[in-house]
């Protein structure tokens, strides 16, 4: 939503919540809660317009017969405390950065790299967030010049070490 206008991204998220009652079950994913709210940490600043519209969706009841779930993500909890958006979810759980075994397990399930090179991409990951491990995948799996991602995820190739060393 890069670009639009408060009013605009408050028209949007409004429909994202209209469209999720129109199915009996719905997930709305409400990721980096802190940039949907356009927050800048100098200041502080940050949209309250968008942050009222988002408070009040969170805060309302689907409709009868209706189930939704929102998962809502941030990196700036306090913030979020701050403009009370976090007791608009009923549960708050944070996330630990992975650590290397942990990263070690999420690499052997994606199967993106050769067994030799598991360990070693492993160990460059330490204290990593689990967001930041896959963004750093998905970038090594398009390769140098771009558009290998295909042939990785297929299992026809796997991402080079060397490749993703460059990436981090």
């Amino acid at each position: 939503m890069i670009g639009l206008d408060e009013q605009t991204k408050c028209a949007r998220i409004v429909k994202v919540f209209e469209d999720a009652y129109k199915s009996s079950l719905s997930i709305v994913i409400l990721d980096d809660l802190e940039m949907l709210l356009e927050y800048a940490a100098i200041g502080p600043q940050f949209s309250e317009l968008i942050a009222q519209t988002s408070l009040a969706l969170l805060k309302q009841h689907p409709p009868e017969g209706k189930k939704l779930l929102v998962i809502g993500t941030t990196s700036q909890v306090s913030f979020l405390d701050s403009v009370d958006l976090c007791n608009a979810f009923s549960v708050t759980y944070h996330v630990p950065t992975l650590k290397t075994e942990d990263a070690k397990k999420v690499l052997e399930q994606l199967k993106v790299f050769s067994e030799h090179d598991v360990d070693a991409a492993a160990e460059a990951l330490n204290d990593i967030p689990i967001k930041k491990l896959y963004m750093l995948i998905e970038m090594a799996a398009q390769g140098k010049h771009g558009g290998a991602a295909e042939a990785i995820y297929s299992g026809r190739e796997k991402i080079k070490i060397s490749h993703f060393y460059d990436c981090l």
